[in-house]
């Protein structure tokens, strides 16, 4: 299904897309650094913290502004989906941020990938459900998220290794014809 997906979306070179990776720090540090570090992302440069380390105790107004400068200039947010993603205040506000500012935006749920124990967790709830549009609509009837179809043959980190230029595209494309 995905490979007929891809083909689809991919047809000659890629443009490069800068993404914005919008997850919950606490809990998914390690899961969204094997993301992160995937690479298949054109431009993106090897990654574990992101800064937020070092702002997360700052005030409101503080990362508020450190979140705005690490958005500028990309052009699709992915929200990766734990088990407390839906409840961050700070991934609340880059979800919503990304819209207001016409950004692609999806969701791939994380908890199938490994922490740094070895263990997985609860799948989360989707966060774009908690948006409700003017016109009445949830954004998660907008918003693509993906559910990793995991088997024993394929592992999450593969399957995201595998498709994450493709939802990317697909992201950017539900959003600027939404």
């Amino acid at each position: 299904m995905y490979s007929r997906y891809n083909s689809r979306f991919n047809l000659g070179k890629t443009p490069t897309r800068r993404v914005f990776y919008s997850f919950d720090y606490d809990q998914d540090i390690w899961r969204a650094a094997q993301i992160r570090n995937i690479r298949t992302v054109d431009g993106e440069r090897l990654a574990f913290d992101n800064g937020w380390e070092s702002v997360r105790r700052a005030s409101e107004t503080a990362i508020k502004s450190w979140i705005n400068k690490e958005m500028e200039r990309r052009t699709c947010t992915v929200v990766l989906i734990g088990r407390e993603t839906a409840f961050s205040k700070w991934v609340q506000y880059e979800i919503r941020k990304s819209w207001d500012d016409r950004m692609g935006l999806l969701g791939i749920h994380i908890h199938n990938l490994k922490d740094s124990r070895g263990a997985t967790s609860r799948k989360g709830i989707n966060p774009f459900h908690k948006f409700k549009l003017r016109d009445g609509r949830y954004l998660s009837s907008i918003v693509r998220v993906y559910d990793l179809p995991v088997t024993l043959r394929t592992s999450a980190y593969h399957w995201i290794s595998e498709n994450m230029n493709a939802m990317i595209e697909e992201g950017i494309a539900i959003r600027r014809n939404a």
